[in-house]
């Protein structure tokens, strides 16, 4: 991969935009489905377990850890918070006993899904708001705020 011949200037410039807009995204997006979702809203930290845990089904503690940036022993404790509430299940290996792989229970599923469908919703409203241009540039700029994430990530460098 090449590095980008952007002048400095313009690469401070999206730097900075883009450090104050994605938070400003997340919160309010955050906070609408807050309003609507029938359910105590879990906090972020156990939320990303959860989101984590739907995409690598029985995955282990340190391999949630070591994708969420998080020690393991605070994933650990809120592994224990969300099996208490019946949001996730810990499954023993059956290569080593000791080894504890995390699986979404039913009711967590469900719930996900419900998030998933409120966060669709919103996001299509407020994109359907938008010009043909914003609507084509962040279209175009998914992909690249993906291949941005990777390589923030320090597994990844």
């Amino acid at each position: 991969m090449t590095p980008s011949s952007a002048p400095a200037r313009d690469i401070d410039r999206t730097a900075t935009g883009l450090a104050a807009s994605l938070p400003a995204l997340h919160r309010a997006l955050d906070r609408r489905i807050a309003a609507e979702y029938p359910h105590p809203k879990p906090p972020e930290g156990q939320l990303a377990l959860l989101r984590f845990v739907s995409e690598q089904e029985g995955a282990t503690v340190r391999e949630a850890a070591e994708a969420l940036l998080m020690k393991p022993n605070n994933v650990s404790a809120l592994v224990t918070q969300l099996t208490e509430q019946g949001l996730l299940e810990r499954r023993q290996g059956s290569a080593d006993r000791r080894v504890a792989h995390l699986h979404l229970t039913p009711t967590s599923r469900q719930r996900l899904a419900e998030v998933r469908h409120l966060e669709t919703a919103h996001l299509r409203e407020a994109l359907l708001s938008l010009t043909e241009g914003e609507l084509d540039a962040l279209g175009s700029a998914v992909g690249a705020l993906s291949a941005l994430a990777r390589r923030l990530h320090p597994a990844a460098r």
